[in-house]
């Protein structure tokens, strides 16, 4: 019963509101949606790299490049689709000096493109929900202001409705804003983290390159 009773107190609270409520859920379903999907990548993402880039390292200085590419093939996540690059341009066995920088480098501007996806949804909700609120509270002002025109007379009862509609949607709107901003500076935060792993595949597969090199096995043109 208590459960029922707090349905229908927030579905009162809701139509209350006014139309400005309708775009701020709106809003919270886009928000909540990109999120569970931005945790799920970043978790998918990060869950093996440090794995992946230590077995890579061993395979392929033992000089079972084949296997090191399957390794990276096989792992999801950013770093390891660096390693992926820069071992298929050195399997050549004949790279010209750059080939394998220019390989990591456009393979991580791709990565880091994909890990970024989703944020600026999430930044605009964060600005736009609480305007909308605002926008709400006008709204709801208006409504006040004009009972208490078509009425002549500044009874709280009047002005109650125009008052309810402006404060319900300021709160809605900073409701929304608050949690939707704390993730998205949570995501930019693991993303960075990303991004300092994959800078760590870029210089494993250099030092790889260069290594191999100085061993005789990859012969560099100048």
């Amino acid at each position: 019963m208590n459960a029922q009773n707090r349905d229908y107190e927030f579905l009162t609270l809701f139509a209350d509101g006014g139309a400005m409520m309708y775009p701020l859920v709106i809003c919270s379903l886009v928000g909540l949606g990109v999120i569970l999907a931005k945790f799920w990548t970043l978790w998918v993402a990060s869950r093996e790299t440090t794995s992946v880039i230590d077995q890579v390292e061993e395979a392929a200085m033992a000089g079972r490049l084949d296997e090191a590419a399957e390794i990276a093939a096989s792992t999801p996540g950013p770093a390891a689709a660096i390693l992926l690059a820069g071992l298929r341009r050195i399997r050549s066995l004949k790279v010209n000096e750059g080939e394998v920088e220019q390989a990591v480098s456009t393979t991580g501007s791709i990565e880091l493109s994909f890990l970024e996806r989703g944020l600026v949804i999430l930044a605009t909700i964060a600005n736009v929900a609480p305007l909308m609120g605002f926008l709400g509270t006008v709204a709801g002002m208006i409504l006040a202001f004009a009972s208490i025109e078509a009425t002549g007379d500044v009874d709280p009862s009047t002005v109650a409705g125009g008052i309810k509609v402006a404060l319900l949607t300021t709160a809605a709107g900073l409701a929304i804003a608050i949690p939707i901003n704390i993730g998205y500076n949570f995501f930019v935060s693991r993303i960075d983290r990303i991004i300092v792993d994959m800078e760590e595949s870029t210089q494993k597969v250099l030092n790889l390159a260069w290594d191999l090199e100085r061993a005789g096995t990859l012969r560099v043109r100048s």
